[in-house]
């Protein structure tokens, strides 16, 4: 497969231009990669006007996915989030429009309905086991669709989640569909879900515009990411992506990380699915080796390993320190999860480690504690006004009664425990506590 990106950059740096533009290096090296480091010059073509290089190199990466048009971030999912819902935006017959959105989203997509002015309702799961676990069912969204007064503009759902939980997109992408109403998903940590057998990606099942961090599962710099439009979804997103992308972006993207995009199409094209599916059995075989260890491991996307770490007898911050402490590191870690991403990009040495690591360390009698739940929420102040009035930091123990204005979070992994403009709750310090904040951003009272 061509990579139109790269071979241009390359063929700027053979050139020996005297380098009369940005950026003000000039291509000399500080770091080590400042020499492929440009700016849009003539023939680099315009991100979010793509005529030339990009869109040609953005074709490749949507004939891999099987999309409409897959377009390029090099600010993240969060900028694809964003866009996502601006098109939507766009679309609506609404002032205001409303989305329904599982409690698991990531806080780019509260920031982003409060920029946009978007009106949210909270899908809530039946049962929640962590702050990242909302996962819906198709039934649960058929009978909120079905019990709606207003119909929203969108359905929107983060799969796979932190904790590696993959939704029914399929099922839920079917009811959307019925109620005519578009889905949205925020697939950051699912990249890689197009190239198993069978795919599992969110665009194949069935979503309307789904996002992708590339740089998450596959090999590209951080930062680098795909808004993905699919076919079946009306001309119009594809052909006002770009402005809604543009409406948030920086007008210098990286070339560097446009760079690493536009390899990684030439990287999937040439035999990713078979080291996938060698990396996915290592991973399988590392699970299955923790699980006779005495380890408890949770079941879901194939390339996460989850530990539930309280019922091996340890917290995940404990875990995670004597995983550290053997020159293993972690994602993520919180009192009960330790989470391990791993890609082909991983050498089979890197699993062996991972054994021996755990090989020295006994697992202990279970801990007995009950994890705080996602609780609903009275929503008292609109999240646009408590997102950009006025605010202050109080400690959590002062800020019961309070309005949430910037909702606190870790990252990762960036999911809120209590909303903007909702009114905070003993249940939701308590929460909070839990997983170690101390303090919340709360709307000033006059």
């Amino acid at each position: 497969m061509k990579t139109p990106i790269y071979d241009f950059v390359q063929s700027y740096i053979q050139s020996h231009t005297a380098r009369f533009h940005m950026p003000g290096h000039k291509g000399k090296p500080h770091l080590g990669c400042e020499a492929g480091d440009i700016t849009e010059i003539d023939g680099a073509d315009v991100l979010y006007s793509a005529c030339g290089i990009i869109d040609e190199s953005e074709r490749n990466a949507s004939d891999l996915f099987h999309t409409a048009h897959t377009f390029y971030s090099t600010e993240g999912s969060s900028l694809a989030i964003r866009a996502m819902l601006a098109l939507v935006r766009e679309q609506s017959a609404d002032d205001r429009p409303l989305i329904l959105a599982a409690r698991n989203a990531h806080k780019a997509f509260v920031y982003g309905c409060a920029l946009l002015d978007l009106r949210v309702e909270w899908l809530y799961p039946q049962q929640s086991h962590h702050v990242c676990d909302a996962t819906i069912t198709p039934s649960q969204l058929q009978k909120r669709l079905a019990e709606q007064k207003e119909k929203p503009s969108a359905v929107y759902v983060t799969s796979p989640d932190y904790l590696g939980n993959i939704s029914d997109i399929a099922g839920l992408s079917a009811v959307c569909d019925a109620y005519g109403v578009p889905l949205l998903v925020d697939n950051a940590h699912g990249a890689y879900l197009g190239f198993l057998e069978p795919s599992l990606h969110p665009i194949t099942l069935g979503a309307t515009l789904c996002c992708d961090s590339a740089h998450k599962t596959l090999p590209v710099l951080t930062g680098g990411a795909y808004l993905h439009v699919s076919s079946k979804a009306p001309k119009v997103y594809a052909e006002n992506a770009r402005k809604a992308l543009s409406l948030f972006a920086s007008t210098s993207p990286s070339y560097l990380i446009l760079q690493s995009l536009d390899l990684c199409n030439a990287y999937i094209a040439d035999g990713y699915k078979a080291r996938l599916t060698d990396c996915v059995q290592r991973v399988s075989d590392a699970k299955t080796h923790l699980q006779k260890r005495g380890f408890h491991t949770i079941n879901g996307e194939p390339l996460k390993i989850v530990i539930d770490a309280k019922k091996s007898g340890y917290t995940g911050t404990e875990l995670a320190s004597a995983l550290k402490s053997q020159g293993i590191e972690c994602e993520f870690s919180d009192p009960d999860f330790v989470v391990l991403m791993a890609t082909p990009e991983n050498d089979p040495s890197d699993f062996d480690r991972l054994k021996t690591a755990f090989d020295a360390i006994e697992p202990r009698m279970p801990i007995s504690s009950e994890l705080p739940a996602l609780t609903a929420a009275d929503l008292v102040l609109d999240l646009r006004q408590a997102v950009l009035g006025r605010s202050e930091m109080v400690a959590l123990d002062d800020a019961v009664g309070r309005i949430c204005a910037a909702p606190t979070v870790a990252c990762p992994p960036a999911v809120p425990v209590v909303i903007s403009g909702e009114r905070i709750t003993e249940a939701h310090t308590k929460a909070m506590k839990y997983y170690g904040y101390e303090s919340i951003n709360v709307v000033k009272e006059r």
